[in-house]
Order: structure tokens, then C-alpha cells, then sequence
């Protein structure tokens, strides 16, 4: 049996760096989080992708969003089959208990999972087509997303396009949970599409009829 290693010297520093400067000069609000639960207003899924720091591009402290990260920010269609789903089950709990007036689909560039997806989708990744895959079938979701961009964008780039898809894709897909179109038809939740650029640190937000624009 595999032994567990203790926890990396640097983390353990870190924590005690956080504990003395952070969370002693903010003692009483983390105080406050705890015993009166949190509230957060928006619901942020984004990727996995350690250089997508949610929290950092929106300024935002603790208890202002309920994140939830996957690869390539994807939200699958609504299933109800009685299996294992993380992310339905996080949308379930942010719209049903936490009742978020927002929820936030976040893509960027450069993103891993994307470039798999395109790469599965043009033969150049047979161990993501094995059944035995997680990232792989995670990624089938994206598969008609790459139909769509890859007959307008001959020849070009399609990486870009796909990241973005990928966030229409989830968007659309949340609209088929049953308690989202509720919620939404009472004008009680929005759906927002945002995609940013990691390098240049810029950011798009999708707008029905005229796509990703700068914000």
C-alpha cells in the first residue's frame, strides 16, 4: 500500500504566512462566513486550469462566488439517471439552495482540454477515444461544438473558436435543467457567457447576435 507523503514544505509556509496576515487582520468577517453561512450572488464554472484565477480577475473576496472548475469549463446537458455528477449536481445546489441570481460560464485561451477535444476530433489523439478516458468522454460534450466551428473557420486556427464554443455550448446546456429554465422564466437567474485571454488579459462577454465583445 502506497504511503501518503506529508504536505509540501512551501504550502505549509504559505498557510502559516496566510494565517498570520490574512486571516488575523480579517479574523471576525471569516468568523462571520462561518456562522452565518454563505451567500454568495453569482455561480462561476470555470476550468481547471491553474492559470485561470477567477477570484483575482474579479477582485472578489471570500464568500462572493461559488465556484465550481472542470475541464474546459463544460456544463453537460441535464441526465437525471441516477449516476455520479459533479457539475450538475453543483449547478443543482447553487440554483435550489444558494439561490445565485447569476451563473457565470468562463472559457479562456491557451485552454488544455479544448486542444484535446480538437485534437480527438482530428484523429490525433487515440488514448483520449479509448473508452477508459475521463477526458475524453468529458470532452465528447464539446465534439458538436467542433463540427460547427470547423466549417467556418477553414484553414484558420480553430482552438480560439472552440474555447469559445465551449462556453455556448454550457450555456445552452444549463437551460435544460429543469430548476435553471424555472428559475430563469421568473427573472430570478441570468446566464453570462465570458471568455478571457490569459496573456493579454483581456475579456469577452457573449452577447446574443453579436457574439464575444471586449468588456
Amino acid at each position: 500500500m502506497t504511503e501518503t507523503k506529508p504536505l509540501p514544505s512551501y504550502l505549509i509556509q504559505r498557510y502559516h504566512g496566510w494565517k498570520a496576515t490574512t486571516y488575523s487582520e480579517n479574523a471576525s468577517w471569516f468568523r462571520r462566513l462561518a456562522d452565518d453561512g454563505q451567500r454568495p450572488r453569482a455561480m462561476v464554472i470555470s476550468c481547471c486550469d491553474s492559470r485561470v484565477h477567477v477570484t483575482s480577475i474579479f477582485g472578489a473576496e471570500q464568500g462572493e462566488f461559488f465556484i465550481h472548475r472542470n475541464i474546459a469549463n463544460l456544463v453537460p446537458p441535464y441526465l437525471p439517471d441516477g449516476d455520479h455528477h459533479g457539475t450538475s449536481a453543483a449547478v443543482e445546489y447553487a440554483v435550489t439552495s444558494l439561490k445565485v441570481s447569476n451563473i457565470i460560464v468562463l472559457g479562456h485561451s491557451n485552454c488544455g482540454g479544448v486542444k484535446g477535444c480538437l485534437d480527438m476530433c482530428e484523429g490525433n489523439a487515440p488514448q483520449l477515444e479509448e473508452k477508459t478516458s475521463f477526458v475524453g468522454r468529458w470532452m465528447d460534450i464539446l465534439k458538436p461544438g467542433y463540427e460547427k466551428v470547423s466549417k467556418g473557420n477553414a484553414g484558420g486556427d480553430l482552438a480560439p473558436a472552440l474555447e469559445r464554443e465551449a462556453v455556448l455550448i454550457s450555456l445552452e446546456n444549463l437551460k435544460s435543467f429543469p430548476f435553471v429554465k424555472s428559475a430563469m422564466d421568473a427573472d430570478e437567474l441570468s446566464l453570462h457567457g465570458l471568455w478571457t485571454d490569459i496573456g493579454e488579459g483581456g475579456l469577452e462577454h457573449y452577447v446574443p447576435g453579436q457574439g464575444f465583445v471586449p468588456v
